[in-house]
């Protein structure tokens, strides 16, 4: 049985959570509030497409090029610096007075909310200096639903509040909200104990150099396995969560508040993770790869009679969202399960490798799902997603052949 967390970790972790709660959130505020947008600036919903990904690939590029930074610089100035810098994009947000403004401000917002990615080493580093490695696991597990949690609510949080107040509304309020965090943070947040196995000054590589590695890392056929395999589902995922609030808007007539519930019933997605990282273990990676990705297939053709309208289309709506979350979530458990099997010594890096492809995907999706709205309806926005899952199925479940040097000594875990 492991040790609980020592008491004097317990504050921080939660405060750890919290963060990325609120950090995570800003990535998705745009998605449930896109028809609201677009009726304030005489444009059309797929006109708004762009705002979404713009959101997407600016957290991607916030992966790739923030990120790596953890291994060679304190990571609480770098959150501190982020936390400041996204309260002024929120507030350019909030001031946009036309689409491409909004496009922009969004791309500098997703930007600065890789903090989520830097959080968790700092937690794992507090926690194994306090109880020698004890309670690690219980403490990623709660940094990592506090990002879930931010995830879920913030569709919830900014429908509804766009409905009562305006979308700009949503905005202001996420600015001030990131201000008392950084507050908070500033006074609380602590910095990587001596014991962290990184330190600052002696790192084993540079910021330069960490960058350059990507590349190789991303050759490995294990890992590219996966990161292609979860960039393919994001596509899918992107596609579905930016063309909602038009079908619940244009065909069931609903507002902000009823597209944003939607997170709410896909909170349920959360119960499940833990034990699909534990299905990585039991079923080896194609096992559970093909298992959790052929949820997001089931939930895709559950989704589909969703686009008719009426009460029991709506009931498939519902349920389709559930299954295709869990599909989607338990899948990016058991794909960050695998990669942690590798070395340790490149765990940032593969960390910062998955993230980067997997929301390049989701922003990917955005634009293709508004597409393919506009080209063919729901049905079309529904075989665009299942087209993309099925290529992550075919991919993820690959056989990997083994090389005959692996650059960065990252040995290829179980296979199965």
């Amino acid at each position: 049985m492991n040790a609980a967390p020592h008491p004097r970790t317990q504050a921080p972790t939660v405060l750890l959570a919290v963060t990325c709660a609120v950090t995570a959130a800003n990535v998705y505020l745009c998605q449930p509030i896109l028809g609201s947008v677009a009726a304030s600036l005489g444009a059309s919903p797929d006109a708004l497409g762009p705002v979404a990904t713009a959101t997407q690939l600016g957290y991607a590029l916030g992966i790739l090029l923030v990120v790596p930074a953890g291994d060679s610089h304190d990571r609480r100035r770098i959150v501190l610096a982020l936390t400041a810098a996204s309260s002024l994009a929120l507030a350019a947000c909030a001031l946009a007075p036309n689409v491409a403004f909004l496009a922009v401000a969004s791309l500098v917002l997703g930007l600065c909310s890789p903090v989520p990615q830097l959080i968790t080493p700092l937690a794992v580093a507090l926690t194994d200096a306090e109880g020698g490695g004890a309670g690690r696991g219980r403490t990623v597990g709660a940094v990592q639903g506090g990002l879930l949690v931010g995830v879920l609510a913030s569709r919830a949080y900014a429908g509804a509040l766009a409905e009562i107040a305006g979308w700009r509304t949503v905005y202001v309020t996420s600015c001030l909200l990131a201000l008392a965090l950084m507050g908070v943070l500033a006074r609380r947040l602590p910095t990587a104990p001596g014991r962290d196995p990184i330190s600052y000054k002696t790192a084993p590589t540079s910021y330069k150099t960490a960058l350059a590695s990507l590349p190789g890392l991303v050759r490995q056929p294990l890992v590219a396995r996966v990161v292609v395999s979860g960039a393919l589902v994001g596509i899918a995922f992107g596609a579905f969560w930016t063309t909602l609030t038009f079908l619940v808007t244009d065909t069931y007539g609903f507002g902000s508040t009823a597209a944003g519930m939607f997170g709410l019933v896909a909170a349920v997605s959360a119960l499940a993770s833990p034990y699909a990282g534990r299905s990585a273990e039991r079923l080896g990676r194609r096992g559970a790869i093909a298992l959790l990705t052929t949820l997001v297939l089931a939930g895709w053709l559950i989704l589909l009679p969703g686009g008719a309208g009426g009460n029991g289309s709506l009931v498939a709506l519902v349920v389709g969202v559930i299954v295709l979350d869990v599909g989607v979530w338990g899948g990016q458990a058991v794909c960050q399960t695998v990669l942690f099997t590798l070395d340790p010594a490149a765990h940032n890096r593969l960390n910062t490798v998955y993230f980067t492809l997997r929301f390049l995907g989701i922003a990917l999706g955005s634009l293709a799902g508004t597409v393919a709205w506009a080209a063919g309806g729901w049905p079309g926005v529904v075989a665009m997603g299942l087209a993309a899952t099925g290529a992550g199925l075919v991919v993820g479940v690959l056989p990997v052949r083994a090389r005959a040097k692996a650059p960065d000594a990252v040995s290829a875990g179980r296979e199965r």
